[in-house]
């Protein structure tokens, strides 16, 4: 990139996770950018947050998302911002996301294993946290 990137703030990092997952397919769904909007919200974890900071946030996310590697420049600021006990709540927030429009595609599969591996979340963890996102986004 040839301008110098923001750094974000821990809730800034785990915006930026939401939003990676719902442009991941190259299309953001109504539902992606609601349970986004849901999560910072009413989280306690965002309780603080200038949601004003989430328009910078996305455009950074899409201008990585257009070099050649973004997604570890990604990383590794989402490494730096987030201390290491929120790990998984990033991974618990993408998982959110992916699932909010009821379809897990095969890119946000992907995506969701790249974030597994880059925040080294254990397997099992894993597995609790994707089953208990997709009950909470089943259908009747």
């Amino acid at each position: 990139m040839t301008h110098t990137l923001p750094a974000f703030s821990a809730q800034d990092a785990l915006v930026a996770i939401m939003v990676t997952v719902s442009v991941s397919d190259e299309t953001i769904r109504t539902s992606e950018l609601i349970a986004i909007e849901r999560q910072v919200n009413h989280l306690p974890i965002f309780a603080d947050y200038d949601t004003d900071a989430m328009r910078e946030v996305a455009n950074t996310v899409y201008a990585l998302m257009e070099e050649e590697d973004g997604l570890d420049t990604l990383f590794a600021m989402v490494r730096d911002a987030l201390p290491e006990r929120l790990w998984e709540t990033a991974y618990a927030l993408a998982c959110d996301v992916a699932a909010a429009d009821g379809t897990i595609r095969q890119e946000e599969l992907r995506l969701l294993e790249e974030i597994r591996h880059e925040l080294t979340i254990d397997r099992l963890h894993a597995a609790a946290i994707e089953r208990a996102a997709r009950a909470r986004h089943l259908t009747i």
